[in-house]
């Protein structure tokens, strides 16, 4: 069975889905806000908080443009964006990380240089990478040499590209990678999820762990997050927020804790509706109804003794305790061997071997 350790959590195809909140830069630079973020996670029942680790001086130019919303997140240059939001000290992070351990919520944060993933690396269990870094190879080849399991987002990106970030991370001896579909747009409208591109990397990648990092707007229901979870994703990503209706690129697509306890709750359901047998088969509480809902051969008429049985003396009734129809052919052209009564179930000591 195919496998990833993340963590505390072996995830494996029959485990329940790995979920990461992603605070990311959610928590707009305030340290306190950014653990009552972690507080809100673990209640909603993520297994991680996870932030993003960057410099606005080391990720992007001066001049580079948007890719989000505009009339979400108004700014027009991801530099002068993430420069809002890059003021925590490693010392900060680590005081994160260590908070995260004290209530119980593993602790990550994707890192967007080389110096993040050095410092973070004693902070977490496994390197997530974001789709954006899928094909930046020196990147790849640093976090792989750290021999930490990766968590590794493939939006944007073609199953050329992604093999090719495979085949870097395996010449690392890095084996243990997971991929996560994902569609890289804020927000991501629900005909561009293409959700079924799962079963694309499940077919693809049949040896490694898939899931779903998502950027749809969330619904009561998460449709998108359960019927990810219903396609195979076992790890799931989601923006995380506390008032969905603030201003800013990752708050009005992310979920809050209602929406995580909607999730868990949902796939809970759906973890009993779909239940552990493999192989279909009658469970005990159908034992009844095996045995009175079905039907028995019976008699239309009375029988003498000596009788050949024709088709037409027979009919099929409830309950199903007596000779099932299964065995209808067997009892044409037996011979009676006492006399039988009309609408009675019939024994198989009832007739004469011929």
């Amino acid at each position: 069975m195919i496998n990833i350790r993340l963590g505390s959590h072996e995830i494996n195809q029959m485990s329940m889905p790995y979920i990461i909140a992603e605070i990311g830069v959610n928590h707009e630079g305030s340290f306190l806000k950014a653990k009552q973020l972690i507080d809100l996670a673990k209640e909603g029942g993520a297994d991680a908080a996870k932030f993003q680790t960057y410099k606005a001086d080391t990720l992007a130019s001066k001049n580079s443009p948007a890719y989000w919303n505009l009339k979400k997140e108004p700014t027009l240059s991801q530099y002068e964006l993430f420069k809002k939001y890059d003021g925590f000290s490693e010392n900060q992070y680590i005081e994160l990380s260590l908070y995260c351990r004290s209530i119980g919520i593993e602790f990550l944060s994707t890192p967007f240089d080389d110096e993040s993933i050095d410092f973070l690396e004693p902070l977490m269990p496994f390197y997530k990478i974001a789709s954006a870094d899928l094909t930046n190879l020196p990147f790849l080849r640093k976090i792989a040499r750290k021999k930490k399991p990766i968590v590794l987002s493939t939006g944007a990106s073609t199953l050329g590209e992604i093999d090719i970030a495979m085949e870097t991370l395996r010449a690392e001896k890095c084996e243990s990678v997971a991929l996560l579909h994902c569609i890289l747009n804020y927000p991501t409208n629900n005909e561009n999820a293409h959700l079924e591109m799962i079963s694309s990397l499940k077919r693809t990648f049949p040896e490694h762990i898939i899931g779903y990092s998502d950027h749809t707007l969330p619904d009561r229901g998460m449709t998108a997050l359960v019927t990810a979870s219903l396609l195979g994703a076992k790890i799931i990503e989601k923006h995380f927020t506390d008032d969905k209706t603030l201003p800013g690129n990752d708050h009005y697509h992310a979920m809050d804790v209602e929406d995580l306890k909607n999730y868990r709750e949902i796939y809970n359901k759906i973890e009993i509706l779909k239940g552990e047998k493999l192989t279909k088969s009658p469970i005990e509480t159908e034992t009844i109804s095996r045995a009175n809902a079905r039907r028995s051969v019976v008699l239309k008429r009375n029988v003498r003794k000596g009788v050949i049985i024709q088709e037409s003396d027979l009919t099929y009734k409830r309950p199903g305790t007596g000779i099932s129809p299964l065995h209808w052919d067997q009892i044409v052209g037996k011979e009676a061997a006492l006399d039988l009564k009309e609408d009675e179930l019939i024994r198989w000591s009832d007739f004469n071997e011929r």
